[in-house]
């Protein structure tokens, strides 16, 4: 609550020293504002500026430090045995101690944790009331400095966008830090996996059973196996395509180069209404409905078809991801210049032959980057998988028997009792890493299809 009234003053002095700003420059010129090097309005950017950038920073400097310290004060406070305990041990209690201060306390509550939990309340306020009047006078003091500074030949505008120069390539920074960092962190567990498991039998094993940890266990006596953890990734990717792609892509060539204006005004709305579906609801519809339906569907063909199949997981995805393909195409479609149409019209092409050898070629580049988007977003889906196939991982071709996934394996590793050193849990990582490294490849190949045809039809 205090730092959300801290944060209300900083934008109310924010505007009083926008308006502060502005005003001091029109004074110091008497009023004419040709005088100034700046637009008024940069004056008071500036004063604005010096009002907020400080204060934010010591906010968020405080809040990042203050969790530290009120931790390193808590550890004192604990019993002598509790904090001789091993570093893992430790912070599962700080862990313990953390949920009670904040409502949600575990099963096993200690004395010492309720203290512990107590004390942490009371500093994370003191430190906040500590906190509140030196973030306000480091805002009144960014004022005061930036009205003493204005004067007519004041570089405002340069200083200003310096400073947004700066805010810009810290955020691109952050972005890209963060990629490197997940990449890195995923990298690095996935190493730590294939100093316990050797990556022969990890890539090259046909078969998944990881068990579980226990201590002491020779982990290498469990199959780590990939193949088909991935081959049951690839094969509903591949039924969710089949479905996804005609469909799809047929849609799109009719809303742009069929439909009326009035149609498509009402269809594409439609159609893209099952983007903003909940993919859990995919489960639940292919779990409830799309399975019992095929599995009654195939007992009337003399087929055995599962109600957790791959099929099914893959036609529900395949559904879900028709709106992908078809407002991307659409979009793709719709931006091929109508002049290579007239042209072809003016040759006695018919329409459809148009669109065959003169639209859709010259918009393939983007159509397979729609494609390959909807691919990565199938490779990726976890929730349909989980409630239409389950967790069973089969090396088959047959459509009509349950597979899993790889996004599948991750969850149910991560989420289990297994210790975070176990290659039981590592696993997941190396998981994580070759997807990856497949989502890599395909927009390298993406890349390579845009660029070639670009050549040819630009």
């Amino acid at each position: 609550m205090i730092v959300l009234v801290v944060t209300l003053a900083i934008l109310a002095m924010l505007i009083v020293g926008y308006r502060m700003g502005v005003g001091k420059a029109l004074s110091a010129t008497g009023g004419q504002a040709r005088i100034l090097h700046s637009r008024p309005g940069y004056y008071g950017t500036y004063t604005a500026l010096w009002c907020a950038l400080p204060a934010c920073a010591l906010m968020a400097l405080w809040l990042i430090v203050q969790p530290m310290v009120i931790a390193a004060m808590i550890r004192g406070g604990l019993p002598a045995d509790i904090r001789a305990m091993p570093d893992e041990d430790f912070d599962l209690v700080m862990t313990a101690i953390r949920a009670i201060a904040g409502g949600t306390p575990p099963s096993n509550v200690e004395p010492y944790m309720e203290a512990a939990a107590a004390r942490i309340g009371e500093l994370e306020i003191l430190g906040q009331w500590f906190m509140a009047p030196l973030v306000l006078i480091v805002a009144l003091a960014g004022i005061y400095f930036a009205i003493r500074h204005i004067v007519p030949d004041l570089r405002a505008r340069n200083k200003v966008e310096s400073v947004v120069k700066i805010l810009l390539i810290i955020c691109s920074s952050i972005a890209i830090l963060t990629t490197v960092g997940i990449v890195a962190s995923v990298l690095f567990e996935a190493m730590n996996f294939f100093s316990i498991i050797p990556p022969q039998d990890f890539f090259f094993n046909p078969v998944w059973d990881p068990g579980f940890a226990r201590a002491g266990e020779d982990h290498t006596q469990h199959d780590f196996g990939l193949l088909p953890l991935m081959w049951g990734t690839l094969f509903i990717s591949f039924i969710a395509m089949c479905v996804a792609a005609p469909i799809g892509l047929m849609s799109a060539i009719y809303l742009s180069e069929y439909a009326t204006s009035r149609v498509r005004s009402v269809a594409k709305p439609l159609l893209e209404i099952l983007a903003g579906i909940p993919t859990v609801v995919y489960g639940f519809f292919a779990l409830t409905t799309m399975g019992p339906f095929l599995n009654t569907f195939g007992d009337t063909l003399g087929l055995d078809i599962q109600a957790s199949s791959a099929l099914t997981a893959g036609l529900v995805m395949g559904i879900m991801i028709v709106p992908f393909v078809s407002s991307l195409s659409d979009d793709i479609i719709s931006q091929v210049p109508q002049a290579m149409r007239d042209g072809s019209y003016g040759m006695g092409a018919t329409r459809s032959e148009t669109i065959t050898k003169v639209v859709f070629p010259a918009a393939l580049p983007g159509v397979v980057g729609g494609l390959l988007l909807a691919v990565s977003r199938a490779i990726g889906e976890t929730m349909i998988v989980v409630m239409a196939v389950g967790a069973a991982a089969n090396l088959t071709a047959n459509p009509f028997e349950s597979v899993t996934t790889v996004t599948v394996m991750i969850v149910k590793q991560l989420t289990g009792d297994n210790e975070f050193s176990s290659p039981q849990t590592l696993v997941a990582f190396a998981l994580g890493l070759t997807l990856f490294v497949v989502t890599l490849c395909l927009n390298v190949v993406a890349l390579y299809v845009v660029r070639r045809y670009r050549e040819q039809y630009e």
